[in-house]
């Protein structure tokens, strides 16, 4: 394990990982077009990504927004050097993703018990054990596995979440096999205390800070504070959707995403290279937001237009 950074110093580029085509679409009420999907992610690379979520290999009926994803995937051309990790639930998820060739998957559990059982129907301990078989499936057959834990700040129906708990749950992932964690403050509440204490914990607790990543949504408008705040810590890994598309299906207080190119238009102030051009990301903000009938969240994309 390397030792962080030393708090306070910036880290030269950050890896943006766009979560549109997954995070985002999940929650929208249109549901768009195969065709349009691969269209968005075709822009998403042409914008300069290198990670881009693609889709989400759940039950149709709780997620209809991605049933196409056996299609989206089959019919999907891959670019060199860009990776498009996908949610797989279970183990008959898995199977259906790495049946259409997919080699980055991810598995989503949550820090609190109401959310576990309300999104997932389990609780958080019997989520956390029924992932171990899958993600020791994928690893063998040579997938990169992404652990996504929500609810890391507090829950709507539970109040703040342990720190504690928090730890315990990313140890499980990451003791499982899963090479990166996705830390998500899925409603939004968190400020940058409450962030660096999360990432702090996480260190302290013998994960490494490149494995910690990091998902803020922008229910208060504290997502661009909270990732600068852990900027500083040495992560380097930000979850962001083009528009601030997205949200939580299951949890309605969640607003939506961190807009990618707000995200950009930061990085590129403090001279953090990302390799995402913002301007041809708010492009495909504007455009996936009008086939969606809604304004883009992005204030980059409200004020370049």
């Amino acid at each position: 394990m390397t030792a962080p950074p030393p708090e306070d110093r910036l880290p030269p580029r950050v890896r943006v990982v766009e979560v549109s085509p997954r995070d985002g679409l999940q929650a929208e009420a249109t549901t768009l077009s195969t065709d349009a999907k691969l269209e968005l992610i075709d822009r998403l690379v042409a914008a300069g990504h290198s990670t881009i979520e693609a889709t989400s290999f759940v039950s149709p009926k709780a997620v209809p927004q991605l049933a196409d994803a056996e299609e989206l995937m089959k019919r999907l051309r891959r670019a060199p050097g860009v990776r498009y990790p996908v949610l797989v639930p279970n183990e008959r998820g898995l199977d259906r993703a790495l049946s259409c060739g997919v080699t980055d998957v991810a598995v989503f559990a949550a820090a609190s018990e109401s959310y576990s059982l309300k999104n997932l129907g389990r609780s958080r301990e019997e989520t956390l054990r029924d992932y171990v078989p899958v993600v020791r499936r994928a690893k063998e057959m040579g997938a990169r596995v992404r652990g996504y834990l929500s609810m890391v700040i507090a829950d709507p129906w539970d109040g703040p979440t342990p720190l504690r708990t928090v730890v315990e749950a990313s140890r499980a992932l990451a003791d499982m096999g899963c090479d990166e964690l996705s830390l998500g403050d899925t409603i939004g509440v968190g400020t940058a205390n409450a962030a660096r204490d999360v990432v702090r914990a996480l260190v302290s607790a013998g994960i490494p800070i490149e494995r910690i990543g990091v998902h803020f949504h922008d229910t208060y408008g504290q997502a661009l504070a909270n990732v600068l705040a852990v900027l500083t810590l040495g992560v380097t890994t930000v979850d962001a959707s083009a528009g601030g598309l997205g949200g939580s299906p299951f949890a309605k207080s969640a607003a939506g995403n961190l807009a990618t190119e707000d995200l950009v238009w930061m990085l590129d102030g403090l001279g953090i290279e990302s390799g995402v051009d913002v301007r041809r990301v708010a492009e495909t903000a504007r455009w996936a937001c009008g086939l969606l009938g809604r304004e883009p969240a992005g204030r980059t994309t409200r004020a370049l237009a």
